[in-house]
């Protein structure tokens, strides 16, 4: 009964009151099952749930076997599966072993001469990939995808669908995030009413916190390509190593009032990309343009999404010698949109772009199978070339330093299809000598540009580019930076990466497979067991031993025992202090961690401090909490959280504002309020007096980022930080971006709106000023206080105060992602400490694209600061440590404020109540 009301409901409304075409005159095989007699309801008038998607892929294999195959590449967190469609012809899916061997052969130059690679071109078809629904919530690419795939199956008498299934194997990936799209249905259809609501306000319309975007962890997983730090891209990154498709195509959406994206991508572009994958985006945009224009659908190129980050999934095929396309669509976000200009636009028009989008697509591939192939095999054999050729021989990780982050360093290449080989012995390259089990990445490989993005210290932006971008701030324009213009993994991970100018001769051995840590069980020792602090595997080692019950100190200062030394930080576990069963615990975690443990049969240190110390800290076992919904940032809190519960196998309870007030915080040790959207202060109203009483009580409270703003306000004052304004001596004569206005400018009314009259205007006019220059012009139009322009996101320098803490652990600098414009003035000393700092003006930026004013005034600027607060203590990160969750060199800072934070407050950086 109630599919029939809303079907007459759905015939009522003008937008769906005819059967929608969505390939005007096609006609279709009926043994090939349509994705309406699977599912029971026309495309485009319901959104297909995970289950759904899956069962008609299913349905199609089981009709055409010979000519699709299904294949399960991960499970989601939430246990959903993932797949993607393999179609062509008979023949093609019949030979996929032979083609997937085939296309590997294309990058090998050394055992693939001329004549062969000029036979597997004449003879291999085109593999494209078109993959859809990273973003849960963008809502067009599933049904075009089951669309795709049965119009390439079903469609009869067709030139082009015939082209394509002899010419292309497509991988068909209809849903890359399933987590974040059933989270999107469940929202709409719990919100939906009588008829779909164009209303953008409507509650079907308007997600509730986190929305669908991002996966079950809240990770925005475009941007986790080269990280792999979730399942779901992980296996991804699999399938796709193990096809290497030519063409890859990510089908997104963009705002309701859009149109339609294509390629060619816009500028800037990764100075790795080779002019012929450059010269392949007007190839494949001239195709969609000519079909949209048949189907009157306007679309833009060039402009917004551009071709620089790798970690997009439009971008990282590029580094293997495909070509990777973003394509975006105009969202729904529901069943029916009005767009400003009051036209009404259906889900079924949005799914049919897609459609029409990836049908083209796969055309261009089939016209140009010969032009991709022998473009692949080219390649291959300049990188190669280049890579011999180059300054830069070889790449070396030497394994010292946090061993533990530079092993996961190298799985991470490793697992992308970089070649990395581990020295079993010692070995000298240019006169320098580098420990065994170090690893080596020669520069002359296939994915040779990849390793250079990825592991050069700097991607060099197009100073022309980055002229306009200085051009425009001077006009008070927006830049054209659409995400970070820094990530060097050996600076992320903050380990050391040599530049070889020589190739390093010797027998190595190349590593396979994906990290996984291993450690030795100890021997038994008689009075404690120490763990080195500073290490990922130490990290990992203090939260498993806490939550085994062990009871466990940590020296705040350095000591010496039996002639090795420790750094202060280091993990005791003392025998006597446990129960009999501390022995197989620790050797249980010590082979689970990797960490490295070392027994010891007598406390006598031979220099610093005793076990027994006032500065060796207890450490307890803490119950945390962080809040989890508004005004939070999903993707910080969704990082925050996966850094502790994933990466060091430690649980969190999350709470939701509104819990906070009845919540028994007795039970909690450690409360995080992740970086921001908005303020912190709306959301918890009164039980911010709660959060400062459980403070004062012995809690240590963590603020990240945009948080900082509700610690540090007049009605909060657990922080006393102060935002700074651009500062006059770094302003530059470029003007402020559109959006830096000043705070008050908040409250203006709309533009064009009369408002009241200022108080300047009514005291009278003011004294003239002569305008000499455009200079001038520029500094008159300027607020009385200015903020500085806004960051994309760049690497800096920061020096930790090794004797404080928070330091503990750390190298002697850091590299922190620092974006948006925030800057704070460094604490006062009467209030508490500044034991992170960024550097000086000159060493302070490591990579990225950083304003010459931003430069001047973050030097010396606090990164982290404690402040003591009756028995507690408050921790601000003005920066997020767990950005992307791919910050692993700042693991041990953020473990230090979570687990090592000093009972009685730690303002002062003491390691013991007072």
């Amino acid at each position: 009964m109630r599919s029939a009301v809303v079907a007459l409901v759905l015939l009522a409304l003008p937008a769906f009151s005819q059967k929608f075409e969505f390939w005007p005159g096609a006609q279709y095989d009926p043994a090939i099952p349509s994705p309406e007699k699977v599912l029971g309801y026309p495309t485009g008038q319901k959104h297909a749930t995970q289950a759904d998607i899956l069962r008609y892929f299913e349905a199609l294999a089981a009709a055409a076997p010979s000519r699709i195959k299904v294949v399960e590449y991960a499970s989601s967190w939430e246990g959903r599966m993932l797949i993607y469609a393999v179609i062509g012809s008979e023949s093609n899916i019949a030979r996929i072993g032979q083609i997937k061997a085939g296309v590997k052969q294309l990058t090998e130059p050394g055992k693939t001469n001329e004549a062969a690679a000029a036979k597997l071109v004449s003879s291999l078809p085109a593999v494209i990939g078109i993959s859809g629904a990273v973003h849960g919530n963008e809502i067009s690419s599933p049904e075009a995808a089951m669309l795709t795939a049965y119009h390439l199956l079903a469609a009869r008498n067709d030139a082009l669908t015939t082209a394509v299934r002899q010419n292309v194997v497509l991988l068909l990936d209809p849903l890359q995030n399933p987590d974040g799209r059933d989270r999107f249905v469940h929202n709409y259809r719990t919100a939906a009413g009588l008829e779909p609501d164009p209303n953008a306000a409507s509650a079907e319309r308007a997600e509730p916190w986190p929305g669908g975007r991002s996966n079950h962890y809240l990770f925005d997983m475009n941007r986790d390509w080269f990280a792999l730090t979730q399942p779901e891209t992980r296996g991804r990154i699999a399938y796709l190593k193990e096809w290497m498709p030519l063409v890859f195509v990510d089908l997104h959406e963009m705002g309701t009032d859009s149109t339609y994206f294509f390629a060619p991508g816009a500028e800037p572009y990764n100075p790795h990309l080779t002019k012929e994958q450059k010269d392949l985006g007007p190839l494949f945009g001239k195709n969609n343009a000519k079909w949209f224009d048949q189907f009157g659908y306007v679309y833009f190129t060039r402009e917004v999404f551009d071709e620089f980050y790798p970690g997009y999934g439009a971008s990282w095929p590029w580094y293997y010698g495909g070509m990777g396309m973003t394509y975006e669509n105009a969202s729904v976000r529901g069943l029916i949109a009005r767009k400003s200009d009051e036209t009404l636009y259906t889900f079924e028009e949005s799914v049919k772009k897609q459609f029409i989008a990836s049908v083209a697509t796969c055309e261009t591939a089939a016209s140009n199978r010969e032009i991709l192939l022998k473009n692949f095999w080219s390649y291959s054999k300049s990188a190669i070339e280049e890579g011999r050729k180059e300054a830069v021989k070889e790449y070396i990780l030497p394994r010292r330093g946090d061993t533990s982050a530079v092993d996961k360093l190298a799985y991470l290449l490793a697992e992308q299809g970089i070649e990395v080989r581990r020295a079993p012995a010692a070995f000298s390259n240019g006169g320098k000598q580098y420990p065994a089990g170090s690893y080596l990445i020669s520069s002359a490989q296939h994915r040779k540009r990849m390793v250079r993005t990825l592991l050069d210290p700097v991607s060099e932006m197009d100073p022309a580019f980055l002229k306009e971008q200085e051009r425009r701030r001077k006009k008070n324009l927006r830049d054209e930076i659409y995400d970070v213009t820094a990530w060097s993994l050996p600076m992320l991970y903050n380990v050391e990466c040599v530049h070889a100018s020589e190739a390093t001769a010797g027998n190595f051995e190349t590593i396979t497979g994906t990290y996984q840590p291993k450690g030795a069980a100890p021997a038994r020792a008689t009075v404690a067991y120490l763990v080195p602090w500073g290490f990922q595997a130490s990290g990992r080692f203090l939260a498993a031993a806490l939550r085994a019950d062990l009871r466990v100190t940590s020296a705040g200062k350095p000591f010496a025992q039996n002639g090795r030394k420790y750094p202060a930080g280091t993990l005791v576990v003392g025998v006597k202090q446990n129960d009999s069963s501390v022995h197989d615990k620790v050797a249980r975690i010590a082979v689970a961690s990797g960490a490295e443990v070392i027994p010891a049969n007598s406390s006598w240190v031979d220099e610093g401090i005793d076990f027994g110390s006032n500065n060796a800290q207890f450490l307890r076992k803490p119950g945390i909490a962080m809040l989890w919904d508004t005004p939070a940032s999903s993707l910080a809190a969704g990082a925050t959280r996966y850094v502790i519960e994933r990466m060091y196998g430690y649980p969190v309870t999350a709470i939701r504002p509104q819990a906070l007030a009845m919540a028994d915080l007795s039970k909690f040790q450690v409360l995080i309020l992740p970086d921001s959207m908005g303020n912190y202060g709306s959301a918890l109203g009164a039980s911010t007096e709660r959060i400062k009483t459980w403070v004062r009580s012995g809690g240590t409270l963590i603020g990240i980022g945009g948080a900082l703003s509700y610690l540090s306000s007049g009605q909060v004052g657990l922080l006393g930080l102060q935002q700074e304004a651009l500062a006059a001596a770094t302003a530059a004569p470029a003007g402020r971006p559109a959006d830096s206005a000043k705070p008050a400018d908040a409250a203006k009314p709309g533009a064009g709106a009369p408002g009241p009259p200022s108080a300047a205007a009514a005291a009278g006019p003011v004294p003239g000023k002569i305008l000499t220059s455009e200079d001038d012009f520029r500094k008159a139009i300027q607020g009385d206080r200015e903020m500085p322009d806004a960051v994309a996101g760049v690497l800096l320098r920061a020096k930790p105060d090794h004797e404080h803490w928070i330091g503990h652990g750390l190298p002697e600098t850091i590299h922190v992602l620092y974006n948006g414009r925030t800057i704070y003035a460094p604490l006062k000393k009467d209030k508490g400490v500044n034991p992170v700092i960024f550097a000086g003006p000159d060493q302070i930026l490591a990579a990225g694209v950083l304003w010459e004013e931003n430069r001047k005034q973050l030097a010396y600027k606090p990164f982290i600061v404690v402040q003591g607060e009756g028995r507690g203590t408050v921790i601000g990160f003005t920066a997020d440590p767990n950005f992307r969750a791919y910050m692993d060199g700042l693991n041990i800072a953020f473990l230090n404020a979570v687990f090592r934070s000093p009972l009685g407050g730690g303002g002062r950086g003491q390691m013991a109540e007072e």
